[in-house]
């Protein structure tokens, strides 16, 4: 299973590289592109969290409190994470300058959120192999438009196009440690509490981060493909759980 963990957690930060990607497309070809991505991933990260991560939580520990708990505390450390650092996922679409000092706490809090989807990930993956592909099939797609976002605004931030591809993967390694730490952990300790644990985080992002960024369009096209994606990202998930359980 360590193998999985890695290959996952290591295939997941090299989404870092994708933010060269704007380089290559005009502004308003970007933006849509981006939030199309976002609707999706939105989609995912919920259709990961209810389809995958809280009945597998349900099944491994049975209905408690506790189960609940974690969740909000998932829900409750993205909130903070976010508070402290001053600090959105998908401030790419909204922002338009982001002055240099600001890079830096973005890079940061970027290696923690890393860490904590390394968590997700490991975690999942120790209590099933499906519950784990889920959760990187949702971390990869999440990390898409995240990536292509910081790219941007490190470059707004003064960053030369190299070095802020070379530390924005940096910051994506993070994920690699989170998902040994995981692995090793589950060892001594029950790891079942990391499956609401990171649907809490997962929640956190798709309604605070995600939805918020699609939600209002001008066009009455733009809303129904942003639709469209969002579902199709649930179903991706459905389509995952139901491969697995036939």
């Amino acid at each position: 299973m360590l193998y999985w963990i890695l290959l996952a957690t290591l295939s997941t930060s090299l989404m870092a590289f994708v933010g060269a990607l704007t380089l290559f497309f005009r502004s308003h070809i970007l933006k849509l592109i981006l939030s199309v991505l976002v609707a999706f991933s939105a989609g995912t990260l919920l259709g990961a969290s209810f389809i995958h991560l809280i009945p597998e939580a349900f099944h491994e520990r049975g209905v408690d409190e506790q189960l609940f708990l974690w969740l909000l505390l998932g829900f409750t450390v993205m909130f903070l994470l976010e508070q402290t650092i001053s600090w959105h996922h998908c401030n790419f679409i909204t922002e338009k300058q982001k002055k240099a000092p600001v890079t830096y706490m973005i890079l940061v809090a970027d290696g923690v959120h890393n860490f904590i989807d390394g968590l997700a990930i490991g975690g999942a993956f120790i209590v099933s192999f499906e519950a784990g592909i889920a959760v990187w099939v949702a971390s990869i797609a999440h990390e898409i438009p995240q990536e292509l976002g910081e790219f941007g605004v490190l470059l707004h931030g003064g960053w030369k196009k190299g070095k802020a591809l070379l530390f924005n993967f940096i910051s994506a390694l993070s994920i690699v440690p989170g998902g040994v730490v995981a692995y090793f952990a589950a060892q001594f300790l029950d790891m079942t509490f990391l499956l609401p644990f990171a649907a809490g985080t997962f929640i956190y992002i798709a309604a605070s981060d995600l939805i918020p960024e699609v939600k209002h369009t001008e066009e009455l096209r733009d809303g129904l493909k942003h639709f469209v994606a969002f579902i199709a990202g649930m179903a991706l998930m459905y389509l995952i759980e139901s491969t697995f359980h036939h």
